[in-house]
């Protein structure tokens, strides 16, 4: 890393940072958040004529210190008639964020879609932009590294910028922290940055801010804010046909997986895969390798439920990465009862029968005060899909909100999606489809947000070439009690 000036117009600016590992175009993403000059207006002088996007900074002879030059324009910035009618584009920012609806796009800093799309939908979520402001350096644990500590920052300042802006954003910052943190997201292939995992991206980000959020008010139990936002305990049932052994164990999890195959149409059966798989390990009873089956099954639920479409494999004639292009549909209400052990839908009953009263009352119906455990046969969630025909019921850990305490149902609403585009996980697009408070969605392709209505989001189930659901986001339907 090495500092140079720039001369741009009048201005000159001074100890620019410039890391030399990097392809030049990086380097113009920096100076268009000091000029406001796109990089493809940019024209910079060096050694041999202008500077080119992929040029080999070994060969061209920059030095710290030296004084490049650089032409071109900044994007215009549209002034306020003094008299007349007041336009969006006249508002303050944060007006104009209210005005139109939506937050900002991102820009894409060469094959970062995957980050983009990631952070979209993470930032649809405001529990945890709440937990992000309540971050400082002050507060930080010591058993917090530096650079998990300087992502989180990172994010934190990158979601408040998104919600202060209209125009799109260039998350410089926060990519060459990601890369500093998870050097694997900063892998060149012909001095270009590569596609990466939205998955990888998604699962490393998260494990970071649980570590960084994560608030020790007791040793024993720390307050995790993270984990309480996206965790899913599994309690799963370890055994083996051929020597009857059998355990029983608990993990925690960011995400549930739907596994396809050509049984499966819909996410309900996806999921039911997805919580039984075949391990191999030692069987001390009969001294050698065995195959054990694992059952599981949830026994605590989140705020958001998250679930990735397991599309991805590796085809080994090719050695490459492979898709399934699999249509499997999913649906804008879940109902995650038939998923639940025994003890949790237990608990889930009453606030289940309470938001089933509350539905009725909607719809002018008359509402019993029976319990819930007697009306197996009263009308069933509206909307809600995969419910269980046995009229469970839902509810878990109290979560506070405010002065109210709330429960879980067991019902979610989807609030995000994330698809992918391409028949190989290291090439195509990814872009974040993200449902407003208003209750409209929006489309983030990079830097370019478009509205969308109900209808598209459907559409994103997969079966040909077009965009496909490849991580979806669930917010919980909660009741006050």
């Amino acid at each position: 890393m090495i500092t140079v000036s720039v001369k741009w117009q009048k201005e000159l600016f001074k100890d620019v940072e410039l890391d030399m590992t990097q392809p030049p175009y990086v380097f113009k993403w920096h100076l268009f958040d000091l000029t406001g000059v796109p990089p493809e207006r940019q024209k910079i002088m060096v050694k041999g004529g202008l500077l080119k996007d992929d040029a080999d900074w070994s060969t061209l002879g920059v030095k710290t210190g030296q004084k490049l030059m650089m032409m071109g324009t900044a994007d215009e910035i549209v002034e306020s008639p003094e008299k007349g009618t007041v336009f969006v584009e006249d508002l303050p920012e944060e007006e104009q964020v209210i005005a139109v609806g939506h937050t900002a796009g991102l820009f894409n800093l060469g094959n970062t879609c995957y980050m983009n799309s990631t952070l979209q939908c993470l930032h649809s979520v405001p529990d945890l932009k709440s937990a992000l402001i309540k971050y400082s350096h002050l507060g930080r644990s010591n058993d917090v590294d530096q650079t998990s500590h300087m992502l989180t920052i990172a994010t934190r300042d990158l979601f408040n910028e998104l919600d202060k802006s209209v125009k799109p954003v260039a998350p410089m910052q926060f990519w060459m922290v990601l890369r500093k943190k998870y050097p694997q997201f900063g892998q060149l292939h012909n001095g270009v940055f590569m596609q990466q995992d939205a998955e990888e991206c998604w699962a490393q980000l998260l494990y970071t801010l649980s570590q960084s959020l994560r608030s020790p008010e007791s040793s024993e139990n720390p307050d995790d804010a993270v984990k309480a936002l996206f965790g899913i305990e599994l309690s799963s049932r370890v055994h083996c046909h051929e020597s009857s052994e059998e355990s029983s164990e608990t993990e925690s999890v960011y995400s549930l997986k739907c596994h396809i195959s050509h049984e499966v149409n819909h996410l309900h059966e996806g999921l039911k895969h997805g919580l039984k798989s075949e391990l191999e390990k030692a069987s001390p009873a009969l001294g050698r390798s065995a195959i054990f089956l694992k059952d599981s099954c949830i026994n605590a639920l989140p705020r958001y439920l998250t679930v990735q479409f397991v599309r991805f494999f590796w085809k080994r004639e090719s050695n490459q990465k492979a898709k399934i292009l699999r249509k499997v549909g999913y649906p804008l209400v879940l109902d995650v009862y038939d998923f639940c052990s025994e003890n949790l839908r237990k608990k889930l009953e009453s606030p289940r029968q309470i938001l089933r009263n509350e539905e009725g009352k909607k719809f002018g119906l008359k509402v019993s005060e029976k319990s819930s455990v007697d009306k197996e046969s009263d009308a069933q969630m509206p909307d809600a899909e995969g419910s269980s025909s046995g009229g469970g019921e839902p509810s878990v850990v109290p979560m506070e909100e405010g002065e109210k305490k709330t429960q879980m149902t067991g019902i979610y609403d989807l609030v995000a999606v994330l698809t992918h585009k391409g028949r190989s996980a290291d090439s195509g697009h990814y872009v974040g489809w993200v449902k407003q408070e208003n209750g409209k969605w929006i489309e983030y392709d990079d830097d370019n947000p478009k509205p969308r209505v109900e209808d598209d989001i459907t559409k994103l189930s997969g079966g040909g070439d077009w965009h496909m659901a490849y991580i979806i986001m669930y917010k919980a339907r909660v009741v006050s009690v």
